[in-house]
């Protein structure tokens, strides 16, 4: 069993924790919004609230973070109070949050200087993911510190890969992210058409799904998208974010983006509208006429 200082509980976060205490590991919690972390300790009494990431991760063997961009990377790792002052030497840092691959260096340079190993490891699989366990993690740094933190991550992960080295785990989930939005608009459209035919969608999404057609979109949001539910998932807010962070990397690299560019400016107008707390595959709403 390891000792770990977990840093935020979100929507993420919170069951990402959850699973580590509920696996026997010795839990320190600490998030900005006191009342959440104290809402955690009170579902996992195992666990031990901290009052500062300093605190959480003080002797602890793994350090985990999952915070919001850049800036909250900076403001819970960095200084006096942050996570990197807190871990001891031979310990690992581990940034599960969604990110630039710049951070991602910076990061590991910093926790270099205390020999403190570090991943940058993004996840994928939304609320559910989490929830369930069963999260997709794509990792960035060298193989001794991922064999080291594997037992750790696959406590919430269903698959974990070491994709090369630091940054590597960052660029990765904006390789994710650019596919995601591609696929939700395709099969806005595709769906549209079939419901504004008159079609029998339930029938045409078992015919198609197992076909070249089929996706992880297609099969678990395909019949949500018909029905207009999306009060669940990956929210429209944080795929605005993900897919600004990816485009301004495909920009640097000269990578032209042209679908993904529009799909982003699509769900900017869904932000407009209210749907920022909506599930991505909300996109179909811009589609559909109001009688359909």
């Amino acid at each position: 069993m390891a000792t770990i200082g977990f840093i935020g509980l979100g929507a993420m976060g919170y069951p990402m924790a959850g699973h580590l205490v509920a696996a026997g590991h010795t839990v320190s919690v600490f998030n900005r919004t006191t009342a959440v972390a104290e809402r955690f300790v009170g579902e996992f009494p195992a666990a031990r609230l901290a009052v500062s990431p300093a605190d959480a991760c003080a002797g602890a063997d793994f350090g985990i973070l999952i915070v919001g961009n850049d800036d909250s990377i900076r403001s819970v790792a960095l200084g006096d109070d942050g996570v990197i002052a807190g871990l001891p030497d031979g310990s690992i840092l581990i940034d599960h949050t969604t990110a630039t691959a710049m951070i991602a260096t910076e990061l590991a340079e910093v926790a270099a200087t205390k020999h403190i190993g570090c991943l940058d490891a993004p996840v994928s699989g939304g609320e559910a993911g989490a929830q369930n366990g069963v999260l997709t993690i794509m990792c960035g740094g060298d193989q001794s510190t991922f064999d080291e933190a594997l037992p750790i991550i696959t406590q919430y992960s269903k698959t974990r890969t070491l994709i090369g080295g630091t940054g590597a785990g960052q660029t990765t989930k904006m390789v994710n992210q650019l596919a995601i939005a591609g696929l939700l608009q395709g099969l806005s459209e595709a769906l549209t058409l079939g419901i504004e035919a008159g079609l029998d969608m339930e029938k045409v999404l078992a015919t198609i799904s197992d076909g070249a057609a089929g996706s992880w979109q297609m099969s678990n949001r395909g019949q949500t998208m018909v029905d207009d539910q999306f009060d669940f998932g990956f929210a429209v807010e944080w795929m605005v974010k993900d897919l600004g962070i990816a485009l301004a990397e495909a920009k640097r690299l000269g990578v032209d983006t042209p679908i993904a560019a529009t799909v982003a400016g699509y769900f900017d107008e869904l932000m407009d509208a209210g749907e920022s707390r909506s599930d991505t595959s909300v996109l179909i709403r811009r589609l559909r006429s109001p009688s359909s």
